[in-house]
C-alpha cells in the first residue's frame, strides 16, 4: 500500500516538473524579468543589491510537493550584466515530515567573481555543498538583513504560496540546461 502511495506522489511530482519545463527560452526570459521586477518591489534595496552582484540566477517558479516523500523542480536563467547567459534547472528530493504543495520564486545573487566562477564551472552545483547560500530574511518594510549581505552567495525566496514546512535551498541541485 505504501509503495502504491509513494508511486502516486512521485508520478504527481513528475507531472508538475513536466509542466514547469514547458516554457520556451523567450517565455522563461519574460518570467525572469517579471520575477526580478517583483523582487525589486518586495525587497527594499533589492535593485541596488542585484546591481552589485556579479551574476543573478532567477527561478520564477519552483514547485515543491510532498506527502512523506517530496521533491521540487523549476527552471530559470542566469543573468550577467542584465543579459541571459544560460538556463538552469533546480531540483531536489526529500523524505520526512512534509505535506502540501508550494510554488515559490527564488533569486540567487553571486556577489563575487569567485562565487560566480565556481558556480559556472561546477556541473550540478548543490546549495549547501558547493557553496553556502545565505537566505536573507526581510524585516519590517521589506528591509534586508544587512548582517548577511557580506556573504558571497545570497538567496531570496519570494511569494511562498500554499502550505509547506521547510523554506530552504539546501540540497537543491542546480544544473545547466538547453533552451
Amino acid at each position: 500500500m505504501m509503495m502504491k502511495f509513494a508511486g502516486l506522489v512521485l508520478a504527481g511530482l513528475m507531472a508538475l516538473a513536466g509542466s514547469a519545463q514547458a516554457e520556451t527560452a523567450r517565455e522563461l526570459d519574460a518570467s525572469v524579468s517579471t520575477t526580478l521586477e517583483s523582487f525589486y518591489v518586495q525587497v527594499h534595496g533589492g535593485r541596488e543589491l542585484a546591481g552589485r552582484a556579479r551574476g543573478v540566477l532567477v527561478f520564477p517558479s519552483i514547485i515543491k510537493a510532498g506527502l512523506g516523500l517530496g521533491g521540487e523542480y523549476g527552471e530559470g536563467a542566469l543573468r550577467i550584466g542584465g543579459r541571459t547567459e544560460g538556463y538552469y534547472s533546480s531540483a531536489s528530493a526529500s523524505i520526512g515530515f512534509q505535506l502540501g504543495v508550494q510554488e515559490r520564486s527564488v533569486v540567487i545573487l553571486f556577489m563575487t567573481e569567485d562565487a560566480l566562477y565556481k558556480f559556472r564551472q561546477t556541473n550540478g552545483w548543490k546549495a549547501g555543498v558547493d557553496a553556502s547560500v545565505a537566505i536573507l530574511k526581510l524585516g519590517a518594510g521589506g528591509e534586508v538583513d544587512t548582517n548577511k549581505v557580506a556573504n558571497p552567495v545570497l538567496g531570496f525566496i519570494l511569494d511562498p504560496k500554499g502550505l509547506m514546512y521547510n523554506l530552504t535551498l539546501e540540497g537543491s541541485k542546480i544544473s545547466r540546461i538547453s533552451k
